[in-house]
């Protein structure tokens, strides 16, 4: 009997010629945490199990029987425990690695302690490196894990019970494969143009905003699914620079070509040439805010600029709406807000956005429970 329970629990040794004593460890939840005998840790953790153990340790023929039960009992007091980390059954591991191994270690970036969360790898036919991270549950491969990626649209994963990485490895690929002349679009343009924003794009942005003169850019939002179609375009800069560029974007609307590049027809539509990394300087294009005298405000660059062509000074949309609100001589209407610009003195006006809306809600609310009476 003591010798079944020794090779049961290697880790415990008899204190006495009658083998009825152990002390050491045993192995519950795949780690070792608890004393079998006079343990301080133990006797907390079966804290409320103290008759069931004391009824089952004896008579010490049973001791092995008894061995199993106390090991079930902690597992149960262990399990009720805050916070306690749950092992998966050693088929979850081994199958894992038998997966890694069809699928190929290189395909591998990153990988948690716990075997839980994994960063797979991958080129698409471009060139182009791409991750995405499975997040594992505990009944992996019965329920499906949790997918995630730098992509601008869903991720798209079907998963069945017989499911292997290799399978969600694939099925990346295609969906990698069937953006990649979106990307390729966009990496013309982030190499032949000046992009103000996004400042570092990554490869869920489908937005540029391109630099066309000083104080002057366009804004281009392109469709992931249909990449040379005309995208979304949004002109931005003082009314009379922006004024001539619009009206030749809605005259020659009709001829953008869906063979060409959205770069080239932008160039054909708007008959200029956009300023390039080879012929200008980026710092012609970044001009500080009026205001607080900064080009980036967080993530936001100048957007406002007067419309009067002897001052033409860009201010952040934020920074110019405090501006407004603080002179006594502003007005508004509806969502727009008109004053005095800081440096010219003409008119300006700036849009409210729903932020501001919503920060102009707190701001009165706090007013109006702060407000004292006094009755004399």
């Amino acid at each position: 009997m003591s010798c079944l329970l020794m090779r049961e629990s290697p880790m415990i040794i008899a204190l006495n010629k009658e083998k009825t004593v152990y002390d050491g460890f045993i192995t519950v939840l795949i780690r070792q945490v608890s004393q079998l005998h006079c343990c301080w840790q133990m006797k907390r953790l079966l804290h409320g199990y103290q008759h069931i153990v004391k009824q089952h340790m004896s008579p010490a023929d049973r001791i092995n029987n008894s061995h199993y039960e106390l090991v079930y009992y902690q597992e149960v007091a262990l399990k009720s425990q805050p916070g306690c980390q749950s092992f998966s059954p050693p088929q979850y591991y081994s199958q894992l690695i038998t997966e890694m191994e069809i699928l190929g270690w290189d395909k591998l970036l990153f990988i948690d302690e716990e075997f839980r969360t994994l960063k797979l790898k991958a080129e698409d036919s471009a060139g182009r490196q791409h991750a995405i991270a499975v997040k594992l549950k505990s009944k992996y491969p019965t329920e499906a894990p949790e997918f995630s990626a730098d992509l601008p649209v869903p991720l798209v994963i079907m998963w069945t019970s017989q499911s292997t990485l290799a399978n969600v490895h694939s099925q990346f690929l295609l969906n990698v494969e069937a953006l990649s002349e979106f990307w390729s679009l966009l990496d013309e343009i982030d190499e032949q143009t000046w992009v103000l924003e996004p400042e570092k794009p990554t490869k869920a942005d489908s937005m540029r905003r391109i630099a066309i003169g000083n104080n002057v850019s366009i804004k281009v939002q392109i469709d992931p699914r249909h990449p040379k179609m005309l995208p979304e375009c949004c002109l931005l800069g003082a009314e009379h620079v922006v004024t001539p560029l619009r009206n030749k974007l809605n005259a020659n609307m009709h001829l953008w070509n869906p063979d060409c590049s959205v770069l080239q027809n932008m160039k054909d539509v708007l008959e200029i040439e956009f300023p390039s990394p080879t012929t200008h300087e980026k710092s012609s294009f970044s001009v500080e805010c009026g205001i607080c005298y900064s080009y980036r405000l967080e993530s936001a660059i100048p957007d406002q600029v007067c419309n009067d062509p002897r001052c033409g000074q860009p201010f952040h949309q934020v920074c110019l709406y405090e501006w407004l609100r603080g002179l006594p001589t502003s007005r508004q209407s509806f969502n727009i807000v008109f004053g005095e610009c800081p440096y010219c003195s003409k008119v300006i006006f700036n849009l409210i956005t729903k932020t501001q809306q919503t920060h102009n809600k707190k701001i009165t609310l706090f007013k109006s429970t702060n407000t004292c009476i006094v009755q004399k």
